[in-house]
């Protein structure tokens, strides 16, 4: 619940600076580590080698927006067009921006690698908090899961995508035929390798996020620059008063809406930050300046990306009808009139995609481990243990793997089908963030607050905290909406009896299990008040 900030937590607060990053203010704030931690109720098993710029690298990767704005551009395509995806955008990032500065507010008050389902216990009503926790911990861990998976499949895709174009060209000897199993091979396959990696432990990868947030900026401009140079642009007119409704719904205004689903993939994940807080030194602090300076920079990124590729793609039927199933790689060849040129500039994308995952199946790890530490899953003391060399939790590393791979198989029977287990990870993610800043809204509203935070949004804050209950509320409803009005199974967007299925099975759990078991974090917090 929301009790007072002990007076030595209280000396750094309200510090209205980007986080400092030389190694003497490093040693000093591990300090400052250990209060939160006290407080918290938590002991510190993980090894904190992030500081600000490696933790940043890590967010910015994993959520990847530019990238993942080239890769879901088929959905805002056809659910509003060129000028439709402009404004969505924009409406997009202002709702969200909303969302993640709440988040960073609470994460800076209880940075944790719980996240969600941990503040839900500090701030829902004493009547509900253990409920709702447990059911916040359920989505966002099986969340992670399925945006492990989902990344891993839309790699594996991507690499099969990039074989059609590399042998549809005219001077090809072979023709390489898109195969179900050849991308559940290749699923499998990023899935292995982003496990060896994060095996290794976190020490590396604090170093290596440094490097991959210098190639998610030259990539960046890698991409951009050939295609303002080579390609034959559209007017602004098409770009920003063509608007196009392919879905048969009723009006612009609701296909635009529907066509949310390609910014909103590019936003989600900006919790990564959090789940990762345990690693990172003065996390208090470093945490919600990593979670705006991401939500700041990659939108930016995306914004500008968005742009080039509306004015550079070419024909939007051409686009759409893409035969590697990525309309972006057709609009890179529209744009540079180059197939092979095309292919190098969408490898650029496969391999921070690579990285993505990368970062993804680390978040996945921490969310399972923090959620076994409270004894909320079967097998609760495995997937809570943490490797004494690497000091990683390796078992819900490899448990989080060994998931991916098993969904995976599905998709050889039925695309749609693993579809809809992948698109569990929009909807219960956000449905996490609108629990969280809710029942903290509910308990400033109330005073059950602390009353101070190294990162705060001041006078501002419920205004800002309601704009996102809103806007997240909005977003959820438009997350379940199929991409075309007319459906039939394979197209039908399952994701709410997903979200439905892991909600009623969570409830089943708490009622025959978790609640004989699970330790709601605020019983650990209040005791060290």
């Amino acid at each position: 619940m929301g009790t007072s900030v002990k007076p030595s937590l209280q000396v750094r607060a309200g510090d209205p600076q980007p986080p400092a990053t030389n190694e003497k203010s490093s040693m000093a704030n591990t300090t400052q580590d250990n209060l939160d931690m006290q407080r918290l109720g938590k002991t510190q098993q993980l090894k904190r080698n992030f500081r600000f710029l490696s933790i940043l690298g890590f967010n910015c990767t994993l959520m990847a927006t530019w990238e993942s704005i080239l890769l879901t551009s088929n959905y805002g395509l056809i659910n509003g067009g060129r000028a439709g995806m402009v404004y969505v955008y924009i409406g997009t990032f202002i709702g969200f921006f909303a969302s993640v500065a709440s988040l960073a507010e609470i994460a800076s008050r209880a940075p944790t690698a719980g996240g969600q389902y941990h503040w839900v216990s500090e701030y829902a009503p004493s009547s509900c908090q253990r409920f709702l926790s447990y059911i916040t911990g359920w989505l966002s861990v099986l969340g992670w899961q399925a945006a492990f998976a989902s990344v891993c499949f839309l790699t594996g895709t991507l690499i099969q995508g990039l074989l059609v174009t590399v042998y549809s060209v005219p001077t090809a000897n072979y023709t390489y035929t898109f195969e179900r199993w050849h991308g559940t091979l290749l699923t499998i396959a990023i899935a292995m390798a982003a496990t060896v990696l994060n095996g290794w432990g976190t020490h590396w990868l604090a170093s290596l996020e440094r490097l991959l947030l210098f190639i998610h900026l030259v990539g960046f401009f890698v991409v951009l620059i050939p295609l303002w140079v080579k390609a034959d642009r559209a007017s602004s007119t098409e770009v920003f008063q063509t608007f196009t409704n392919m879905g048969g719904w009723p009006n612009i205004g609701l296909a635009c809406l529907v066509g949310q689903l390609t910014p909103i993939f590019s936003f989600t994940g900006p919790d990564a930050a959090t789940h990762m807080a345990e690693e990172v030194q003065d996390a208090s602090r470093i945490v919600p300046w990593c979670m705006i300076s991401t939500a700041l920079v990659n939108g930016a990124l995306g914004f500008v990306m968005l742009i080039t590729f509306l004015y550079t793609m070419g024909d939007i039927d051409s686009v759409l009808e893409a035969p590697s199933g990525f309309p972006f790689i057709t609009a890179f060849q529209n744009a540079t009139g180059s197939s092979n040129m095309a292919v190098g500039l969408a490898c650029i994308i496969l391999v921070m995609e690579v990285c993505s995952a990368l970062g993804v199946l680390a978040t996945t790890s921490r969310q399972m481990f923090a959620f076994a530490r409270d004894k909320a899953l079967p097998f609760s003391s495995t997937f809570a243990y943490v490797h004494p060399q690497s000091k990683t939790p390796i078992w819900s590393i490899l448990s989080s793997t060994l998931v991916t791979i098993l969904l995976s198989l599905i998709n050889i029977g039925s695309t749609a089908a693993f579809n809809a287990i992948a698109s569990l990870a929009i909807a219960s993610m956000l449905t996490t963030y609108l629990i969280a800043i809710a029942c903290f809204f509910m308990a400033r509203w109330q005073s059950r607050t602390p009353s101070t935070s190294r990162f705060t949004l001041g006078p501002c804050g419920p205004a800002i905290n309601l704009v996102s209950i809103l806007y997240l509320a909005l977003q959820i409803v438009f997350t379940f909406f199929p991409t075309t009005r007319a459906v039939e199974p394979k197209t039908m967007n399952w994701s709410v009896l997903m979200v439905g299925t892991v909600t009623l099975f969570a409830i089943v759990q708490y009622i025959l299990y978790a609640r004989k078991v699970y330790q709601a974090p605020v019983s650990r917090t209040l005791r060290n008040q």
